[in-house]
């Protein structure tokens, strides 16, 4: 397993429609396997393989953050094949670091995918489960959490998010001159 760069927004890679896993290999199993261990170090609820720069249709979810045992979620070529109900929360993007803002979601799913093993499966999900396999499924097809929201609330987001991204910068500057001396 290996940990992966995330891509930051506004990579053009964020704002892409996947293609579908064509099979479940060994390359694909590793790559879940490196999505995972990136998503844990992060740290995260859940990661597309569009967030470290690949093309498919694949995204990790564990809503424990690793925090319980068997709560890892593998969806491949998920597809949400039943909604209900309306729920507001706040979700948030490795992706977008630093930048939060509630989001309306349906309350509940219930999504069809191919597991790690290769074998489908379908499962119901609620709440918070249910909020960030809709948001992963977004960023499976183009889709940022911005896009939900009116033009106002993107753009005093995104004043917010480039000062975020300039302290970051700015502090990695510092940690690599601490670095070299």
């Amino acid at each position: 397993m290996a940990i992966r760069d995330i891509v930051f927004y506004p990579n053009k890679i964020l704002e892409q429609k996947c293609p579908p896993v064509d099979e479940v290999t060994d390359e694909v199993r590793q790559l879940v396997d490196d999505m995972v261990e990136t998503m844990y170090d992060a740290p995260g609820i859940g990661l597309a393989a569009p967030q470290i720069g690949v093309k498919q249709r694949i995204t990790v979810i564990d809503t424990s953050a690793g925090e319980e045992e068997n709560n890892l979620h593998v969806f491949i070529n998920p597809e949400i094949v039943e909604r209900e109900g309306n729920i507001r929360w706040e979700e948030g993007c490795l992706s977008i670091p630093g930048v939060y803002e509630n989001v309306d979601r349906c309350r509940r799913v219930v999504v069809r995918a191919l597991g790690r093993d290769g074998e489908p499966f379908e499962l119901e999900a609620h709440d918070l489960l249910a909020v960030c396999i809709q948001h992963e499924i977004d960023h499976l097809d183009g889709v940022l959490f911005l896009d939900h929201l009116s033009r106002l609330k993107r753009k005093i987001l995104m004043k917010k998010y480039k000062k975020h991204l300039a302290k970051l910068k700015r502090e990695a500057e510092a940690n690599n001159r601490d670095a070299g001396e």
